[in-house]
C-alpha cells in the first residue's frame, strides 16, 4: 500500500483522494506527527486529537480562499503538515525553523496568527463580515475552538455578536474536556451533559438560543460522519455551530491515558509512548519554588488563597490544590475574571496570590489598573514565564510586563534574582502590604540547590550591591543577574565593575541610585524585558529628574517581537548571554 502522505504537499493534492482513502491518510498523518514530536518535542496531544477534523476541513473547503482559524494553535500541527510545511516540520519551534503556532507571515493557509486562547471566533467573524461587505458571499469562514477556550469571556462576546450577524461563519467546537489541565466550570458541565443527553442538545440548547444552526455532538474521529456533516453545513447560510467530541492524544495510548503530561511531553519513544527520562536536575523550577512556598505559607496563614486562569500545572498551584483545595481556584481561561476575583477577595481581608503567566496578564490589563491598583487592593500577582520563554516564541515571551506595570500608580514591581529572593518576597507579601505587588520570575530552573531557607522579610524598595568596583556600575533586575555575574568573570579588569541588584523596578531605591550616580560616570542597565519603557527607562527618568549627566547604556530586549528558539540561543542573538555582555562591558569601560 503506497503512502498517501508522501504525495501530499498542499490541500489541492489531498482533494484528489477518494473519500475512502481518508482514514488511511489519518493514520499516516498521526504517525508522522508522533514520529517528529517524539524527537523534536512540541505540543502533541491537541494535534493528535484533531487529525480527522483537519483532513476533512482541507478536503472539503477551498483553503486558503476559504479562511480557517485555529484557536490557540496547539492543535494545528496536522494543518501545517498538509499546507506545504511537511518537509520542514522537523524544524518546528526551533531557532530559525517554523513556528509552533499558525503565523500569517509563515503561510497563506494561516489565516490568523494565534497563540493566546479564545480569539478565533472574533477573528473569523471579522473576516466573514468583511467578505459580506466585499460581496464575497460564497466564501466560508471557519473557527476551530476547544471547550476550554470557548468558556473565556472573549469567546462569549464573539458568540453574542455572531448570533445576530448574517455572517457565513462556521464554529467548530473541538470538545475533549481538557485544555492543558482538565476544563472547569458550569459550561464544561453543560457540555458534558449534552454528550449523554440528546434531548438537551435538541431542546434547551445554549448555542441554539444564540441563533446558531447547531449540529452535534458527533464523533470527531469518525471521518465519514464529519465529512458528511461538513458537506451539509457548507450549504447552510449564516452562523453555524458544529459540536464534535474528540480524544486528546488520540492514537498514542500513553497520550490518551495521561493527557496533562502529553500536552507537551518532551522526548518520548514513538512506539511505546514512554517518555525518555533525562537526568534529574539538581535545581528546582521557579514555578515549583512558587508553588511549594505558597503551600508552606498557606499552612500557617488561613487567609491565603490561590487563583489561576487554567494553569494549575504550568504555574504549580497544583500543590496548593492538593493541600488546600477549598482555598485554590482554577477559574478557567479567564484572566480578566481571575484578577477582579482576586480584587474582590482582597476587599474582604483575604490574601490572594493571583498566579498568571506574564504574557497572559496582558489580557487583564484594565482589571489590574481599574479593579486592583486604583483601589490600592493588596493583590499579590505572581507572574510566571517572565522574560524569554524559548520555543513558544513571540506569543509567549514575557518581555513587556516591566514596561506595562511600572507605569501603574500604587503597584510594586519586584524581580527576584534567585529562588531565595522569590521565596522571601512571597513571605513578605503575605505579611501584609499597603499596595498590590507584581512578582515576576522566569520559566526554567534556578541556581541554588538548598533554596528552602528560613524566611526573611524584604524591605520594600531596597536594592543591594552584589559586587563593588571602582569605575562602572552595572544595574540589573531579576535572574538576568546570573548572566552579569558570569560575564564579569570573563573580563580581565573585573575590579572596575560594580554590580547592583536593584530588585524593585518600582519603587526604585533612590537613595542607592544617588550613591551610584555620584560615584560612577558610566552606568549600564540590564533586563530581560523590553528596553522601551522598561527598567532601563526608569533609570534614565531618574537621571533626568535629578539632572545627572552620567553616561547610561540600556541593554535588554529590542523593540521588535522576538522569534522562537532556546533561551540560550535567543540571549546570544540579542547580546544578553555572558560572552556578549562581557564584550559589551569591555567597550563601555
Amino acid at each position: 500500500m503506497k503512502n498517501l502522505l508522501d504525495h501530499i504537499q498542499k490541500p489541492k493534492d489531498l482533494r484528489k483522494l477518494n473519500q475512502n482513502q481518508l482514514p488511511q491518510l489519518a493514520k499516516e498523518l498521526r504517525d508522522f506527527i508522533i514520529d517528529i514530536v517524539a524527537t523534536k518535542e512540541g505540543h502533541l496531544g491537541a494535534s493528535l486529537g484533531v487529525v480527522e477534523l483537519t483532513i476533512a476541513l482541507h478536503y472539503l473547503f477551498d483553503t486558503p480562499n476559504d479562511l480557517l482559524v485555529w484557536d490557540v494553535g496547539h492543535q494545528a500541527y496536522g494543518h501545517k503538515i498538509l499546507t506545504g510545511r511537511k518537509d520542514v516540520f522537523h524544524t518546528n519551534r526551533q531557532f530559525g525553523g517554523i513556528s509552533g503556532f499558525p503565523s500569517r507571515k509563515e503561510s497563506e493557509y494561516d489565516a490568523f496568527g494565534v497563540g493566546h486562547s479564545s480569539t478565533s471566533i472574533s477573528a473569523a467573524l471579522g473576516m466573514a463580515i468583511a467578505s459580506n461587505i466585499k460581496g464575497e458571499t460564497e466564501k466560508h469562514h471557519i473557527a476551530v475552538i476547544g471547550d476550554a477556550s470557548i468558556a473565556s469571556g472573549m469567546a462569549f462576546e464573539a458568540l453574542n455578536h455572531a448570533g445576530v450577524s448574517k455572517a457565513n461563519l462556521l464554529i467548530i467546537l473541538n470538545d475533549n474536556a481538557i485544555g492543558i489541565d482538565p476544563s472547569v466550570g458550569a459550561l464544561k458541565e453543560y457540555l458534558t451533559k449534552v454528550k449523554t443527553d440528546k434531548r438537551l442538545a435538541a431542546q434547551n440548547n445554549i448555542i441554539k438560543a444564540l441563533n446558531f444552526e447547531y449540529s452535534g455532538p458527533i464523533d470527531g474521529h469518525d471521518l465519514p460522519k464529519i465529512v458528511s456533516e461538513l458537506k451539509r453545513l457548507k450549504d447552510v447560510k449564516g452562523p453555524k455551530f458544529l459540536h464534535i467530541i474528540t480524544t486528546k492524544g488520540k492514537g498514542l495510548q500513553k497520550a490518551e491515558e495521561d493527557q496533562v503530561t502529553y500536552h507537551a511531553p518532551g522526548k518520548f519513544d514513538k512506539i511505546s509512548g514512554e517518555r525518555i527520562k533525562t537526568a534529574a536536575s539538581l535545581y528546582t523550577k521557579y514555578q515549583d519554588v512558587f508553588g511549594k512556598t505558597v503551600v508552606e505559607l498557606a499552612d500557617k496563614n488561613d487567609k491565603i488563597v490561590g487563583i489561576t486562569p487554567a494553569m494549575l500545572t504550568g504555574g504549580s498551584l497544583k500543590f496548593m490544590l492538593e493541600k488546600h483545595p477549598k482555598r485554590t481556584f482554577d477559574v478557567g481561561i479567564a484572566e480578566q475574571h481571575a484578577v477582579t476575583l482576586a480584587a474582590g477577595m482582597a476587599t474582604q481581608g483575604l490574601v490572594p496570590f493571583c498566579n498568571i503567566y506574564s504574557t497572559f496578564l496582558q489580557r487583564a490589563y484594565d482589571q489590574v489598573i481599574h479593579d486592583v491598583a486604583l483601589q490600592n487592593l493588596p493583590v499579590i500577582f505572581c507572574l510566571d514565564r517572565a522574560g524569554l520563554v524559548g520555543e513558544d516564541g513571540a506569543t509567549h515571551h514575557g518581555v513587556f510586563d516591566i514596561a506595562y506595570l511600572r507605569l501603574i500608580p500604587n503597584l510594586i514591581v519586584f524581580a527576584p534574582r534567585n529562588e531565595i529572593e522569590l521565596r522571601n518576597i512571597l513571605y513578605t507579601a503575605q505579611l501584609g502590604l499597603n499596595n498590590p505587588i507584581a512578582i515576576r520570575y522566569p520559566r526554567g530552573t534556578g541556581t541554588i540547590i538548598n533554596w528552602k531557607q528560613p524566611f526573611k522579610a524584604i524591605e520594600i524598595g531596597k536594592g543591594i550591591c552584589l559586587k563593588e568596583g571602582n569605575k562602572v556600575a552595572i544595574l540589573s533586575v531579576g535572574t538576568i543577574s546570573k548572566n552579569v555575574t558570569e560575564a564579569l568573570e570573563l573580563v580581565d579588569n573585573s575590579s572596575e565593575y560594580s554590580h547592583y541588584d536593584m530588585r524593585f523596578v518600582k519603587p526604585l531605591d533612590e537613595n542607592l541610585l544617588h550613591t551610584i550616580f555620584n560615584k560612577y560616570q558610566t552606568i549600564i542597565t540590564i533586563e530581560d524585558g523590553t528596553i522601551k519603557g522598561g527598567f532601563g527607562t526608569a533609570i534614565l527618568e531618574f537621571s533626568s529628574d535629578n539632572h545627572y549627566k552620567n553616561e547610561i547604556k540600556n541593554l535588554g530586549i529590542p523593540d521588535h517581537f522576538i522569534e522562537h528558539g532556546s533561551v540560550l540561543k535567543l540571549q546570544s542573538k540579542l547580546g544578553l548571554d555572558p560572552i556578549s555582555l562581557a564584550e559589551n562591558f569591555k567597550k563601555l569601560s
